[in-house]
């Protein structure tokens, strides 16, 4: 039996994981009323089966990796679970039985909300160790040691790393003291694609320690104070006379844009929209239909004409002309298309599936195309039926069919690339829905407080804020009315074999993998050239209109310095780079400088969600994509980064809801009860205005940052480390030769993955010459490095 390239993939990667034999199962054995001869002639037509999310435990990251390869759906949630992970992944019930077969543990079903598993001190995986490391050699560096009061309980989160991690046998222990009791907890070790990472655990505490201790089985240990992550909820302190909540049910991309010009009109001297000029391919399909149960002897059928354009009137019968020794003739009677099929001399049909196909493409291609079952050889014989074509749309006939014109609300007092830009956009997934009420709620706080909230008029007055709700409408149709589970737009990419309606739910492109800076066309993992691939990136960089729309609107308007990807769902705060290559070798890391900037403004915005309802977007879900997720080639935010200089971000809304009765975390889903859904909407909303502030604060920022080499001026004897202390988040460019430094010049970068800036390890006298540049622009003492000018910062270090 064919199985799908989806379900083929499950199969390889189960069993190259489980390293378990199997036998291929053929459904259509068995079957009734089905004969033996028919059965090895074809295999049943199995129905088109409806996905769930669900719960896999997953060996190891670099299964993890192959998931992600293969292209797999997998939902961005993600967690260690001992040494193994929880992933979700979105997957029909054929593949959920192989999973299980094969080996894969299927944890949970999930269906729009679910409960995931308890989560359990984490150990230490297993498997061959390195050479022997000395106690001496070990170092440990503790990253983070967090606490943090989420909706319903409070936490200990610690990051460290070892100089001993590459060995997987080497332990790392926390102790702290609680209410007077020692307390103990084994770090997990993070590996991805072969790097090791870094170890982390976290569990509830009652009560916040002062510090905690990490030791090794090795002999290293370190010590450090235990501090707050993010700051507390504010309470009690609203603000004066600010109203939110604007939003009360989930909205497809027709109310959104309604919605849009509504505030447009409303507010003309503050709203306009901007009509993107790439127009989608539509909600809109071929009708069609596959005639026949059986793999070689169905036909495939589809429209010339678009469902809604007439391919939905048209009507085929397969017809036994109940006489001797007929041919085969196909007769074309307006939209009626009659297939007359050849008998022998007992008046038995005898066409063949490909004999029909052939006949239908010379004789009525005028109003269809027609092939065999997924490159079936179609040697079975068809049977007398009647069919009618169909688009299998169920949107209402308010919904239209045709391109749509992306639209932008654009908002500003000011409106003419005078202002900082920043931009928002949702919903590249079409079934992440709780995402286009964020651009929606946001969009009309800022419209209705402006009159009199002093804040709000500050950021309309001095900021070109740009939110887009759909980037993906016709998916987002195809999600809200046909298949809730669409991610990709309906755009079919596919050749015959994979165009027949049984694979409808699986056509499309994933736009957050369609853009051209670490693209799986350049060589990067996370994204697949499968057509039937949730994460298909299409047939080429920036094919989809609305990828186009993202670029087009990053050229037009130059002055946008911030920008805000907003998905779900898993709670996570991420920014570039965002793709690797299968050596896990990343796209370019930002710079010591823009790397402590995005920490910096990371603190601010996450601050603010967490004031709507206490929720803690945790320590180990944000930062670089790679560090704390996976790779994700050709996304729209490394696009904006690399290219265009724009500080971008993602969102994944949705953060889980610790249940402190069983003591789990639980999955929130991509479709939320929409009380679950509003939450979020308001939590993130919070936090999209959280980055306009942060574009509000740098726009003021006129002070150049200042910086100290420490150690400064000086002899030593021996070689020295020599470090930065910088008044802000900014970039060090440096030379070690006297020369002048210019934006050419070295710059200082971080010593390693979630590690602080490197030190310079001077070994001989040196003069090292530098200047620094923060995220506003500003230069250290005004130099100016595309001068002759000599105000740079200069230390000399004599080694005797």
């Amino acid at each position: 039996m064919r199985k799908s390239k989806k379900v083929m993939h499950g199969l390889v990667l189960a069993s190259a994981i489980s390293a378990l034999s199997f036998t291929t199962l053929y459904p259509g054995f068995g079957a009734p009323g089905v004969t033996r001869a028919q059965q090895l002639e074809g295999e049943r037509i199995t129905s088109n089966e409806s996905p769930s999310i669900v719960q896999l435990e997953v060996p190891d990251n670099k299964a993890l990796d192959k998931l992600v390869e293969m292209g797999f759906d997998l939902t961005h949630r993600v967690h260690q679970h001992g040494d193994k992970l929880e992933v979700d992944v979105v997957a029909t019930p054929s593949e959920i039985e192989e999973f299980k077969k094969l080996g894969i543990k299927v944890e949970e079903t999930l269906i729009t909300e679910a409960e995931w598993n308890q989560r359990t001190t984490e150990r230490m995986a297993a498997a061959q160790q390195e050479a022997t490391i000395t106690a001496a050699e070990d170092t440990i560096k503790v990253l983070q040691a967090k606490h943090y009061t989420n909706q319903s309980a409070t936490f200990l989160y610690v990051e460290a790393k070892t100089s001993a991690g590459a060995t997987a046998s080497t332990a790392l222990t926390a102790t702290w003291v609680e209410n007077g009791v020692e307390k103990k907890a084994t770090l997990s070790r993070f590996v991805d694609y072969g790097e090791y990472i870094y170890h982390q655990f976290e569990v509830p505490v009652k009560a916040i320690p002062e510090s905690v201790t990490i030791t090794s089985n090795l002999g290293g240990s370190a010590t450090t104070a235990v501090t707050e992550w993010l700051g507390e909820v504010k309470k009690g302190s609203p603000k004066k006379h600010y109203v939110k909540d604007f939003v009360d049910h989930y909205m497809d991309p027709n109310e959104l844009y309604e919605r849009a010009e509504q505030l447009a009109k409303e507010f003309p001297d503050l709203v306009e929209i901007i009509d993107m000029p790439n127009k989608t391919n539509g909600y809109r399909r071929l009708a069609q239909a596959t005639i026949g149960s059986l793999t070689n002897s169905a036909v495939v059928v589809s429209s010339k004409a678009w469902g809604h354009e007439g391919g939905n009137d048209i009507s085929v019968e397969f017809k036994n002309p109940g006489q001797a020794s007929q041919p085969l003739k196909v007769t074309v009677d307006g939209k009626k298309i009659i297939v007359d099929l050849a008998t022998n001399s007992s008046r038995n049909v005898t066409s063949t599936a490909k004999q029909v196909v052939d006949a239908l493409n010379a004789n009525a291609s005028t109003l269809v195309s027609a092939n065999t079952y997924r490159g079936n050889a179609g040697a079975g014989v068809v049977t007398a039926t009647t069919t009618k074509l169909t688009d299998n749309l169920k949107a209402p006939e308010r919904i239209s069919r045709e391109p749509q014109t992306v639209k932008a609300i654009r908002i500003g007092k000011h409106r003419d690339g005078s202002k900082p830009g920043v931009l928002g956009y949702a919903q590249e997934h079409a079934r992440e829905w709780v995402t286009p009420l964020v651009t929606i709620e946001t969009a009309e706080r800022l419209l209705r407080n402006y009159a009199h909230d002093g804040e709000t008029k500050q950021l309309v007055n001095n900021l070109d804020i740009f939110l887009i709700p759909s980037v993906n409408p016709d998916g987002a149709n195809y999600s809200f009315y046909d298949f809730n589970m669409q991610r990709r737009n309906m755009t079919n990419h596919c050749g015959p074999n994979t165009s027949d309606p049984g694979y409808r739910n699986s056509w499309g492109v994933d736009l957050n993998r369609n853009h051209s800076v670490g693209s799986v066309f350049d060589g990067f993992v996370g994204a697949s050239t499968s057509c039937t691939s949730d994460t298909y990136a299409g047939p080429s960089e920036n094919s989809e209109p609305e990828a186009r729309n993202l670029v087009w609107l990053a050229d037009q308007y130059s002055n946008i310095k911030f920008a805000m990807n907003i998905h779900s769902y898993g709670g996570y705060f991420m920014w570039s780079p965002g793709a690797y290559n299968p050596q896990r070798v990343t796209l370019p890391r930002p710079t010591a400088g823009q790397e402590a900037f995005y920490w910096a403004a990371s603190n601010e915005i996450l601050n603010d969600i967490q004031d709507h309802r206490g929720t803690v977007i945790l320590p180990k879900r944000t930062g670089p994509i790679p560090d704390v997720l996976y790779s994700a080639a050709g996304n729209s935010a490394d696009y904006l980064w690399y290219e265009k200089g724009i500080y971008a971000w993602n969102f994944e809304v949705g953060a889980d809801l610790w249940n402190s009765t069983t003591n789990r975390w639980q999955a929130v889903g991509f479709q939320p009860a929409y009380a679950e859904g509003h939450e979020e909407a308001m939590e993130f909303a919070n936090g999209l205005i959280g980055l306009i502030k942060v574009a509000y604060s740098q726009s003021k920022d006129k002070q150049p940052p200042s910086t100290k080499a420490v150690p400064g001026n000086g002899s030593f004897s021996g070689p020295v480390d020599v470090s930065f202390e910088t008044s802000e988040a900014a970039t060090i460019y440096y030379t070690l030769d006297g020369s002048r430094p210019t934006f050419e010049s070295k710059h200082i970068r971080l010593s390693g993955t979630r590690e602080p800036a490197e030190t310079l390890k001077i070994d001989k006298t040196t003069v090292i010459n530098w200047f620094a540049v923060d995220a506003a622009g500003n230069i250290e003492k005004n130099y100016n490095p595309l001068s002759k000018a000599s105000n740079f910062n200069s230390v000399t270090i004599t080694i005797k």
